[in-house]
């Protein structure tokens, strides 16, 4: 049989602490080579109004085999629906029947903030705490909730080209936060004085200069994806000591590191680990108390599946969700 969850099912069972354990405990694996993360695929619409994103993977601990199928549209921003639209299918690694499909927006949403909580957990200062939040969208919603697992936080501001948007996101999450959100007019007003940033833009243009970087401020870049969009400038990057959560697909899709290597501002050894080789003390994180910090996220198929699997494994435990048979079968009987 085959077990399907639904998001508001996925967002119960997966909380956020757990799932920075879960994520470190996956990018462990991949970093002893006991997974596999293919470079994902991606097909986009003629007119470039969204793409189908593919990422198979498999990882030995937690044992899962599988793929996130994703549909990322931007022009969602502003209406009821996530950018992000899909499903996360596991598969038995031994007869390949399907045995879960799960929604994908919410893993989503919580893995990649998650990932983003354990390189600030290793990456940024002990006493960091004052949180700039560029975009006002889901992902700044569940960066804010990592944010606050891996650091105390004393301030946070957010900004958002809408002024709408930023304005409500304050309100909202101020509540469930206990600490008041403020709501600034431009990224510059939010970035200057914080020890924490997180981008969690669709920016295709850098919205954050180097320039206003105080020292010793730790930046998780989040919101590109692809080789020909950046949130960051050449001059944030060049300043930054820079971690990934792989190499691989950070020389082949990662917009914050491709142009200043493309301009010369960089070479290839200026990604001075992933964040596997950190939590296995394999490199050194920060040096100084003054260093910025940078981990750009591009998102791995082998989190999808190590937090798909988390789910489906509690899901069954509590008797949660939907089944279908989904198995194929000969027909005819045995040949």
């Amino acid at each position: 049989m085959t077990l399907i969850l639904t998001q508001s099912e996925v967002e119960a069972l997966l909380p956020m602490e757990t799932c920075m354990d879960l994520m470190a405990e996956v990018l462990m694996t991949l970093a002893r080579g006991e997974a596999e993360n293919p470079l994902r695929t991606a097909l986009v619409l003629p007119d470039r109004s969204g793409l189908l994103g593919m990422m198979p993977g498999f990882v030995t601990s937690p044992a899962a085999l599988g793929l996130k199928v994703v549909g990322v549209f931007h022009a969602n921003h502003g209406t009821e629906l996530d950018s992000h639209q899909g499903v996360v299918a596991l598969f038995d690694a031994k007869t390949g029947v399907p045995l879960a499909i799960v929604e994908a927006s919410s893993i989503t949403a919580i893995r990649t903030a998650a990932v983003s909580g354990v390189a600030t957990r290793l990456l940024a200062r002990e006493d960091a705490g004052d949180l700039a939040i560029l975009g006002a969208g889901v992902q700044a919603q569940t960066h804010l909730a990592a944010m606050a697992v891996a650091r105390p936080l004393r301030r946070v501001r957010v900004y958002s080209p809408r002024p709408e948007s930023r304005r409500s996101f304050a309100e909202l999450e101020s509540v469930g936060l206990g600490l008041e959100i403020e709501a600034v007019d431009s990224a510059r007003e939010a970035v200057l004085g914080a020890d924490l940033i997180c981008t969690t833009t669709s920016a295709r243009e850098p919205v954050v200069e180097g320039a206003w970087l105080a020292p010793g401020a730790h930046v998780n870049a989040v919101g590109s994806s692809i080789p020909t969009t950046r949130e960051l400038d050449t001059d944030a990057v060049q300043r930054a000591r820079l971690f990934v959560d792989r190499r691989e697909s950070t020389v082949n899709e990662g917009g914050e590191y491709l142009f200043p290597l493309k301009e010369g501002a960089i070479t290839a050894d200026h990604i001075l680990g992933e964040l596997g080789d950190l939590l296995l003390e394999r490199v050194v994180g920060r040096e100084a108390s003054d260093d910025v910090t940078l981990f750009k996220s591009l998102g791995l198929a082998v989190e999808d599946l190590a937090a798909a699997r988390f789910v489906v494994d509690r899901a069954l435990e509590q008797g949660v969700g939907t089944t279908v048979d989904l198995t194929g079968r000969k027909h005819g009987g045995a040949r």
